[in-house]
């Protein structure tokens, strides 16, 4: 598979966060592929720290979406921007939806992508909190339709080895290593100076979804973001970019009985 030109342009490039596409763009886009996908980018509004912004989920999983969209005739679609963020309760800025919301918002656009053929779907989630995602996914399985949620731990692990991440998952929990790395280089503009000297550890957060984040840390920061930078940012991208090529395989397989080939990446 290769992606389309139009995708670049979209997604979290400067100010832009929506797909710039035109009907046109997917239907050509869409022509001589058997199995069409849709990516849907989910995030968060929430803290993260004094440095970085309150969409950085929601810039977080566009940047891995375009990735995906530059090398796969996926289809794009805008971000959901506000998820289940109710243990960043504490502090100004953040808003929330119930998982309740959540769900029927992503079944909602599942069932509408099918009505116009697209019958695969991947949600790529850039917030650790939006466990309903994980629900929904098992639930469709069950109902026999395709969908993915995407990055999977182990692909956050590879991509961290690949980048030279220094810190582990269970320490780079939130506005640390990782989340600074990538906005360094997809979004330079919006990290603001503080995050040099914001390091703070909690790796014993057992109580967190009864005490929510502000039991372990009082900036809100809980990771070492000092360590990020544009370099490792771009490597995590790029590892993350091969990694859904598993992903495509899977959701491209020829469907039982289907006399021809799907494309695959």
């Amino acid at each position: 598979m290769s992606g389309s030109g139009a995708n670049t342009a979209a997604c979290g490039i400067g100010p832009l966060l929506v797909p710039a596409d035109t009907t046109e763009d997917v239907r050509i886009r869409a022509a001589g592929v058997l199995a069409r996908i849709a990516v849907l980018p989910v995030g968060s509004f929430e803290q993260h720290g004094p440095f970085l912004p309150l969409a950085t989920d929601t810039l977080v999983a566009c940047a891995v979406a375009r990735e995906i969209a530059a090398a796969y005739p996926v289809h794009l679609l805008p971000p959901v921007t506000v998820s289940c963020s109710h243990e960043h309760a504490a502090w100004p800025g953040t808003v929330s939806i119930s998982s309740v919301t959540l769900h029927a918002v992503v079944r909602d656009i599942a069932e509408s992508l099918r009505r116009s053929g697209i019958e695969r779907l991947v949600l790529v989630n850039g917030h650790g909190g939006n466990y309903v995602l994980g629900h929904v996914v098992q639930e469709s399985a069950a109902r026999g339709e395709r969908m993915a949620l995407f990055p999977a731990p182990e692909d956050w692990e590879t991509a961290r080895e690949r980048a030279g991440v220094r810190t582990s998952l269970l320490t780079d929990m939130h506005a640390g290593e990782i989340e600074t790395s990538i906005l360094l280089h997809a979004h330079p503009e919006v990290v603001r100076p503080g995050y040099e000297s914001a390091d703070f550890t909690a790796d014993d957060r057992r109580h967190l979804l009864t005490t929510g984040m502000s039991a372990y840390t009082e900036s809100g920061v809980i990771g070492r973001p000092s360590l990020g930078s544009a370099e490792k940012g771009k490597a995590l991208l790029a590892s993350l970019a091969e990694s859904f090529g598993a992903y495509a395989a899977l959701l491209t397989e020829e469907s039982e009985g289907s006399e021809e080939p799907v494309e695959r990446p």
